[in-house]
């Protein structure tokens, strides 16, 4: 892993992040289809730029906080606009953010005591995962017919699942954490490990 600024993967990801405050514009707009788009154009550079990181030997550091942070903002700007547009309720809303508050603790507490961030866990990416599936779906709901009604359902189902997950993972960052502080692993063997989704 090196400290380059400047490649293709990252580029991918500015460019991500950038759609972020477009993509919220337009779902508050209620121009869902274009905000569907610059979805799916954020799902496949997701994709791509792990492919470049990998193949042109191009990963770094701070691809591996830019490309997190941009599948947390998407989450974050869908939520937004859809509690907004009253398609999901605030308490959903307030479950999420408060999980994100509550990491903050572990993160301080490793920090404290010398360690980086912990590695990034399989749960949290299957949360992650399923609430990136589930706004797009849960908007498409908002609509009417036949395919609205199963893509509320399907959205709904990835909902409940992803937020449980997205607990389920804090828990086991927490469990990860208070073995690492009791049994005091030296702090080089976190060094570079990738910030936890």
């Amino acid at each position: 892993m090196n400290d380059r600024l400047w490649t293709w993967p990252n580029a991918l990801s500015l460019a991500r992040l950038l759609g972020v405050p477009i993509f919220l514009w337009l779902v508050l707009v209620k121009q869902d289809w274009w905000a569907l788009g610059i979805l799916v154009f954020a799902g496949l550079s997701d994709w791509l730029d792990g492919k470049l990181a990998r193949m042109l030997d191009q990963t770094s550091r701070i691809g591996t906080i830019l490309d997190p942070a941009a599948d947390r903002l998407y989450i974050f700007a869908t939520l937004i606009g859809l509690v907004v547009r009253d398609i999901v309720p605030l308490w959903l809303a307030v479950v999420l953010v408060a999980r994100e508050l509550y990491m903050g603790i572990p993160l301080y507490v490793l920090r404290r005591h010398g360690y980086a961030a912990l590695p990034v866990h399989f749960v949290g990416k299957a949360a992650t995962l399923c609430l990136l599936y589930a706004f797009p779906l849960l908007l498409l709901g908002a609509h009417s017919g036949a395919w609205a009604t199963v893509a509320k359902v399907v959205g709904w189902a990835f909902t409940l699942w992803g937020t449980g997950l997205y607990w389920w993972a804090a828990a086991l960052y927490t469990a990860q954490t208070r073995q690492l502080v009791r049994v005091g692993v030296s702090h080089g063997e976190l060094k570079g490990a990738e910030p936890r989704p």
